[in-house]
């Protein structure tokens, strides 16, 4: 029997779960499989990054029990930061857009974190402008910066890309992922290609707001992605292909999930499954293995009218 000492010790190590019933769905001669991240303690693949970002400002003498912990985000990386931060003896306050969904400035508060809204209108940089404006006002604290510390990326980098080589043999051809701050695709594509360079990296965004592929930053519904710019964290050189997605679309592939494969994932998840549904359609992807990154529950989206 295995007994955890703690709710981070389970982070990571998440399924890996063929969708076989989407693949009949659609008629898909690929085989697509989703990383279920949802599967993680809080419930998103920010858990990775959270824990990453704070043992790396204390092995380098940033922070120590006590400080205050300021981040922007647009709500899973504040909810991932506050259930390991708070209890280690941290302060956790939560800057955030207040477009993003009422289950996740609840679930902040819950495990401990004061949370600050900002003008939706004004997206993720009116939110990284308060924290900034925060951080000045408040001694012994830190910005983690999940936009700009490769902490972020390295979390994926050393768990989740090792955690796919290693359930699919090796026999990864294509990865499908949303951007948000780019830590996720940068980390697991990295690692994806050092081991298998021709394995391929989509990379999914908002058709309303497609910085990446050269267009204007623009509103959209799609919450945990399309932050509106280009962030540091994000490796541009791994990535060999962009797709945009539809907000609608992305709603009505949560729903599929939910119903063809019980699965109840969040937006960004169903604009990933979209784009990998469209990659899995190609004929040159016939008989290849396709994974695809989930990053989020469902549970948290459920005032939205998104189910």
């Amino acid at each position: 029997m295995k007994i955890f000492g703690c709710g981070s010790e389970v982070i990571g190590n998440t399924p890996l779960i063929r969708l076989l019933n989407i693949e009949k769905e659609y008629n898909l001669k690929a085989k697509l499989f989703a990383k279920a991240e949802f599967f993680n303690p809080t419930g998103s693949a920010k858990d990775r990054a959270a824990k990453f970002m704070v043992d790396d400002a204390e092995e380098r003498g940033i922070i120590s029990k006590g400080a205050t912990i300021i981040e922007p985000t647009s709500g899973n990386t504040g909810i991932g930061l506050a259930a390991y931060a708070v209890p280690k003896g941290y302060k956790v306050v939560i800057v955030m857009p207040d477009t993003m969904s009422a289950e996740r400035i609840t679930l902040m508060r819950a495990y401990g974190a004061e949370v600050v809204l900002t003008q939706g209108k004004l997206g993720m940089s009116g939110a990284i402008a308060k924290a900034e404006e925060l951080k000045n006002e408040t001694p012994n604290s830190f910005i983690p910066d999940q936009f700009g510390n490769p902490a972020n990326a390295k979390a994926h980098y050393e768990t989740t890309g090792p955690e796919i080589w290693y359930d699919t043999d090796g026999n990864v051809d294509v990865f499908v992922a949303g951007v948000g701050t780019g830590g996720t695709i940068t980390g697991t594509g990295r690692f994806l290609k050092e081991m298998k360079p021709n394995t391929e990296i989509i990379a999914v965004e908002p058709a309303n707001s497609a910085v990446l592929s050269g267009k204007s930053a623009s509103s959209h519904g799609l919450q945990g992605i399309g932050a509106g710019f280009i962030p540091k964290v994000l490796d541009v050189n791994i990535i060999d292909k962009i797709e945009t997605v539809e907000d609608n679309e992305a709603f009505e592939a949560c729903r599929k999930l939910a119903s063809l494969e019980g699965l109840l994932a969040g937006i960004s998840s169903g604009a990933a499954l979209v784009a990998a549904i469209k990659t899995a359609k190609l004929s040159e992807n016939e008989g290849k293995n396709i994974v695809v990154l989930l990053p989020d529950s469902g549970s948290r989206y459920l005032s939205s009218g998104l189910f």
